[in-house]
């Protein structure tokens, strides 16, 4: 099969959206959980283990992508590594205290996805 420019744009857009598309999941499925919602679709569909995780991380090197594009792995990868800590050794907090500090990690990594954005992104367009 020859692969068209048309098919490489869409595998360039999808490595890109992907990453978006799953914290947004992680993030809905956290408040969700917290209002006793269970929804197991959304594991399933937006669940990511680790070697799934490091294809995108390395795509985001061979891609060249902006650091912009990267922190919504490294949220992925901190939502993660809370829950496996919290899982292996039940971290010693509330159920509210658990989604206040996932709420306070989802917000930080939107301050910073929301500066490179603007800030970082644009000014390495420019160059």
């Amino acid at each position: 099969m020859i692969i068209t420019k048309e098919i490489y744009k869409i595998e360039l857009y999808t490595i890109k959206v992907i990453p978006m598309a799953i914290s947004a999941i992680y993030l809905l499925n956290t408040i969700l959980s917290y209002c006793y919602i269970d929804l197991p679709i959304l594991s399933w569909i937006g669940g990511l283990s680790l070697l799934p995780w490091l294809f995108l991380y390395l795509s985001s090197f061979v891609f060249r992508f902006c650091i912009y594009h990267r922190m919504f792995l490294y949220y992925i990868a901190v939502c993660n590594i809370l829950s496996y800590i919290d899982y292996t050794w039940t971290l010693p907090i509330s159920d509210r205290g658990l989604f206040l500090l996932n709420i306070i990690i989802a917000g930080i990594f939107l301050f910073v996805i929301l500066y490179l954005k603007l800030k970082v992104c644009k000014h390495l367009r420019k160059s």
